[in-house]
């Protein structure tokens, strides 16, 4: 099977779930292809780490198989370099000269798996299948803290103050002590924080506050 030319370093369909590989072997590559393709995966291959870099990530779950030897960055050192760009691409390394220095690195580094060649198809796809659904999770994590980012960026200064004191266990009456205000005008700014935060009772509240790390014993 031919590879698929990439003018543009972008997968097919930008919704459906991506494998990255990154592997100077054209034969691997083309194996990794048919066997991705055959359980339902978009593909996108490359011969190096600095191929990769021309490219765009995808808005999707998906999860990186890299070799560790590669011409130019080694496999280890484009993980040190994703890690610093903030990508969280989940990556399964792939060897056929691994050893134990190089697997604790890799998986130190957050790898989600370490397969040495030659590798049972099945033992790739389960570590493909498992990193895709790590990235998911975590985008789903991350559309939550982006939506409650949102609403807390939309209370007043005042409201955060209250909003930090209420999620450290403050009752009204030590939140007005704390802020020199009225107990009835703490009542009242706890009224909106709670409308504006879409809380649906006080844990909530205090459970989407911690969310976001808004927490301290003073404002």
């Amino acid at each position: 099977m031919t590879e698929r030319p990439k003018s543009s370093h972008e997968p097919v369909s930008a919704t459906e779930p991506t494998v990255f590989v990154v592997e100077d072997d054209p034969s691997i590559r083309r194996a990794l292809t048919n066997l991705f393709q055959s359980v339902g995966l978009e593909v996108e291959v490359f011969g190096s780490a600095s191929e990769m870099l021309q490219g765009k990530l995808p808005n999707v779950a998906s999860c990186l198989v890299l070799d560790v030897r590669l011409p130019g960055l080694s496999g280890l050192d484009f993980q040190t370099e994703l890690a610093r760009a903030n990508i969280q691409i989940p990556i399964i390394f792939m060897t056929g000269h691994g050893d134990i220095p190089m697997t604790v690195r890799a998986m130190k580094g957050g790898a989600v798996d370490f397969l040495t060649k030659p590798f049972r198809d099945q033992d790739m796809l389960d570590a493909v299948m498992m990193a895709i659904e790590r990235d998911r999770k975590r985008r789903e994590a991350d559309k939550i803290v982006a939506s409650l980012q949102t609403l807390f960026e939309a209370l007043t200064s005042r409201e955060r103050e209250i909003l930090a004191l209420v999620s450290s266990g403050f009752m009204n009456k030590q939140i007005a002590a704390e802020l020199g205000l009225a107990e009835i005008t703490v009542k009242i700014h706890r009224g909106h924080i709670m409308k504006k935060m879409g809380a649906k009772s006080l844990a909530d509240l205090v459970m989407k506050a911690e969310t976001l790390g808004v927490r301290g014993t003073k404002p």
